[in-house]
Order: C-alpha cells, then structure tokens, then sequence
C-alpha cells in the first residue's frame, strides 16, 4: 500500500512538473527589439511604463511568476492599469539579443525571472530580482503587489507627493 502511494506521489510530481515546463509562454523567435519598441510606442500614448518579464520556457520559476501575474486579479489588474507587458526570451544561444541585453544593464546578472522597468523614454529605470519576491514555493502577494505598485508612473510624478 506504501508502494502504491509513493508511486502516485511520484506519478503526479512528474505530470505537474511537465505541465509546468511544458507551458510555452515565451517565443524564443521574437524580435525582441521591435516587441520593445512597439511596447514603448504603446506606453507613450496610454501613459505607462513599460514591465519586461525576462526569461525562459526552460525556467519553471518563469512560468509561475507569470501565471501568477496572469491569475491573480490585483496584481492583473496593476499591471494592465499601468504597464505594457513584454515577455523576453532569454537563451546562450539567441546571439541577436546581446545588444538588448546590453542596452538593459545586463538583467541576467539578477536570474530568472528577473523584471525590467523601462519609463515611456525606454529608459530603464529599475532592475528587480524576483527572488527578493518569492515566498516558499511560490511568490508573496503583498511584495510583488508592493513591486508593481511602487514603480507605476503615478509613483514617480510629482503631482503624487503634494
């Protein structure tokens, strides 16, 4: 009976695993750079910031953060009130994206996934370590709501602190 558990146990561990790796959020074909610019284009016009989410299908921690931000109503909801979203593919072997990388302060130096806030110049403005927002086998609402509220453009206006 032991047995049996323990194999269902291990049986399930690996479909949820392969459920999460096999999630394909990221385009490791984008052109980055025009996804960047269009992003940026976008954020003018609607008074936003731009939020890179950097990473990779290989990274399981990429896909939760992003199924959290998706899934999560507020935190939804304080993304799409005040930022163009833009996954970024991250991969040794996409040579096209050094520049971009480059252009960011090299992000990647932080892991995966890590965050990039960009003004509606494209100036970056703040690099965030996700793993300062993680909370046991997941990620802490109340930092990754704290995050995204604090680097929204209201927050840097001075018409916000008179």
């Amino acid at each position: 009976m032991n047995k049996l558990r323990c194999l269902f146990v291990v049986v399930f561990i690996l479909i949820l695993n392969q459920f999460v790796l096999g999630q394909k959020i990221y385009n490791p074909n984008a052109d980055v750079k025009k996804d960047i610019a269009e992003a940026i284009a976008k954020a003018q016009k609607e008074d936003k910031h731009v939020l890179l989410q950097i990473g990779g299908n290989w990274c399981p921690w990429c896909i939760k953060l992003h199924n959290y931000l998706d899934t999560t109503a507020q935190l939804q909801q304080l993304v799409q009130d005040n930022y163009v979203f833009v996954l970024v593919n991250y991969s040794k072997k996409q040579q096209n994206n050094k520049d971009v990388f480059r252009s960011l302060g090299y992000p990647q130096r932080f892991g995966f996934p890590v965050l990039v806030v960009l003004d509606q110049q494209g100036q970056r403005i703040h690099t965030q370590n996700t793993a300062i927002l993680e909370k046991g086998k997941g990620y802490d609402f109340k930092k990754v709501k704290n995050f995204l509220y604090h680097w929204r453009p209201d927050a840097l206006k001075d018409e916000s602190y008179k």
